[in-house]
Parts: C-alpha cells; structure tokens; sequence
C-alpha cells in the first residue's frame, strides 16, 4: 500500500499569489476546487498589498494564506510595491518552488508573480486574461500591467468570449487560451447560499429597511487610481445632489483604504444624512448590500461582474471598461464622472422601475459558477495530469434565453 503522506508530498504546488481583496476572492475558489480534486497541492501566497482585505477575504472560504509576505512600505510607489514584492515572492520560490503560478488579474501584485515565475522558467497562467480598455491611461496602471502578463503566461484563462478574442487578435495561439468564466461568480454563489451576519447594527437596519422595500438603496464604490481628486470629488457631489433629492433614498459607501480616497469620502459625505460610510466591508455583507440594493455606482470590476447575479443595474464611474459584456448585455451603463450625467441616469433609475427592469440581466454573461472546476481541469492538462482541456464556458445568449 502507498503511504498517502507521501502522495501528498508528490503532489505538484500550484502557487496562487493574492494581494488585494478581489485577488483573493477570485482565487479562492480555485483553491478549493484543488483541493476538492486532490491532483494538485493549492499554496496561497498572499503577498502583503493589502494584508488585512486578504486575511478577511480568504476567510470568508476558510482558507488561510500558506505564505505570507512583509512588504516594508515608506513612499507607497508602485517602483517601492513591485521590488518588495519580487524580492519576497524569490525568497519563497527559494524554500518551495511550485509547479505552476496563478496569478489573477491586474493587479501590481499581478505583474510581480508573473515575473517573478516568467524569471525562473515556470509556467505562468493567468486568471481572467484577456480584458482591455484599449486605453493605457484607464485603468491606470492596471491596462498595462495585464498586457504585459499575457507576454508572460503560458496559460489564459479568459473570463468570457470577447476576452479570448483580445488574446487570439494579439497573437496568443488558440491552444494556449481556454474561456473559463469568472470565479468570481462561483464566490458570489458561494457566499449567497449562506446567512450572512451583518456585524455594524446600523447597516444591519439598512440593509433589512431596503429589502423590504422601505428604502431604495445605493451602494456606492470608488477606488481607481485615475479618479483621485477631482473627478471622484464630482462623483461625491453627485451622490449628494441625488440624496438631496429624493427622501427615500440611502446611500452605503464602503471607503477604500487608500488614506487619499477616504479623506475625500468624508471630506465630501460625511455629513450628508442618509448616506453610511463604512470601512471595506467583509465578502458576505458586501455581497448581502448588494442583493439589497435598487442601484449601484461603482468603478469597481469586480462589481460590474458581480451585479447581474442579483439583478441590480450598474452606472459604471469610468468613461472606457474592458467590461463591455455587462453593457451589451444591457445591464450597466457608462456614465464616468460626469456630475450632471450621474445625477440624471442615477435619477431615472431609482424613479422608475421599468427602467430598472430593462437593465436587469436575464443571466450573468461573466459565468456560471463553474469557473474553478475549469481551471482545476486545465491546470491538471498543464502539467500532464489530464488529457485535455475543459469546454469551455458558453454565456446565454438571446436565443437560449427564448427557448427556456
């Protein structure tokens, strides 16, 4: 008979390298899956970008970082972030080597686990590859850094079709790229089959208030780099304007950690009545405001996927996205942060609910909650395990919709 720690031992690592909170939540299911399937050993590095929305994220699936890194920040460059972080992801390479790297995204954090594999002949791959905005100034730096990964990755796994056919139009051949779908729905599935326990009693009574159609809800997000100052300030005042205007309306705005963007929030909101800031919110109660909500305002992409599970129209704070599949499908608009044009969008959708109901999603063009078990499969195909690729995730269409 085989001795199983010793299979468990010859099991190859399969580094999944997390720093901010949606890395961490898009990998996780990942992490579970290969576990689930036992082929190959899930380390989870987590890489000290944001260490405590890592920590909390992870949690939220029961799952701890395997590594963990201690960036020594003084300036808050990104020169500073990408040097700490390879020379940490080397030293961790040096005690265990892994057999491939994930990386997920676009993050700064992105780009230093693709490099620092790339460097020692290791199989990159990449998680949700493929997005563009086609603009490297938005998302700035994020459009850079993932064109520079696909230089890099040896494996794409595109969230949807579009974002294949940016890679094969750059010249990644077709055998390199599979659609997977977005693990970021299989965690708001995750998440959403649980009660979730609302910690703050005063979100707790919002959220409770909203759901029963007490209140129309807003949540309100803002984070990217190239709306610091004045346009975010014009996305605040909007939020006031709308506030002023309607009675019944609160807003709940979870504040970025970023000491610039919060002093703004406040600077701006703080004391506009009806209107909860809040700290970054674990995944549960995000994902809990978000199924409460009659509409959301967000330059987050991790929302604008997340939103069609739930059915709530998205005004994106951005004037380009590389998400453009949530506004074919219809449910999410650009408004970028325009004041007037916020105010005026934001106004016709919270008064008018058939408004509302045209923007709601008949599916999630961003996946079905398979995503993981794909990326398990391909990765096993990587590394010999399996014979061949998963099929590929396939998002409904208008016909498959009429044929239900």
């Amino acid at each position: 008979m085989r001795n199983a720690q010793n299979e468990t031992d010859a099991m190859p690592e399969i580094w999944l390298i997390a720093g901010t909170r949606p890395e961490a939540v898009k990998l996780a299911p990942v992490a579970r899956a290969l576990a689930s399937e036992g082929r190959m050993r899930p380390v989870i590095v987590a890489t000290g970008q944001h260490p405590e929305m890592v920590g909390q994220a992870l949690a939220t699936f029961g799952l701890t970082a395997d590594e963990n890194l201690t960036l020594t920040r003084r300036t808050g460059s990104q020169p500073e972030l990408l040097s700490g972080l390879l020379t940490g992801l080397e030293e961790v390479a040096d005690r265990r080597p892994p057999a491939a790297v994930v990386v997920q995204g676009d993050t700064t954090t992105t780009l230093a686990g693709a490099l620092a594999a790339f460097w020692r002949r290791v199989p990159v791959v990449h998680l949700e590859a493929g997005l563009r905005s086609f603009d490297l100034g938005a998302p700035f730096p994020e459009e850079l850094n993932r064109k520079l990964v696909t230089q890099a990755a040896t494996l794409h796994l595109a969230p949807t079709p579009d974002a294949a056919a940016n890679l094969r139009a750059e010249g990644v051949p077709d055998e390199n790229v599979l659609v997977a779908g977005n693990t970021v729905v299989d965690a708001i599935l995750t998440v959403t089959d649980k009660s979730t326990t609302v910690r703050d009693p005063e979100l707790a009574t919002l959220l409770e208030n909203a759901t029963r159609g007490a209140v129309k809800l807003m949540l309100v997000t803002l984070h990217r780099r190239e709306s610091w100052g004045e346009p975010m300030r014009r996305v605040l005042r909007a939020v006031n304007d709308l506030m002023a205007a309607d009675p019944e309306l609160r807003v709940v705005l979870p504040a970025h950690p970023n000491p610039e963007v919060r002093s703004l929030v406040r600077e701006e909101l703080a004391g506009t009545p009806g209107v909860l800031i809040t700290g970054p919110l674990p995944y549960p109660e995000l994902a809990a405001t978000l199924a409460a909500s009659t509409l959301v305002l967000s330059d987050s992409g991790g929302i604008q996927e997340e939103a069609p599970t739930f059915g709530v129209p998205v005004l994106v704070l951005r004037d380009v996205t590389e998400r453009m599949e949530a506004v074919n499908a219809g449910c999410a608009l650009l408004v970028g942060t325009d004041r007037d044009k916020i105010v005026s969008t934001a106004k016709e959708l919270l008064n008018d609910p058939a408004a509302r109901t045209r923007m709601m999603s008949s599916g999630n063009p961003f996946g079905d909650g398979a995503a993981a078990e794909r990326t398990e499969q391909a990765l096993a195909r990587l590394l010999g395990l399996a014979p061949d690729l998963p099929a590929p995730f396939r998002p409904a269409t208008a016909n498959d919709l009429a044929e239900v």
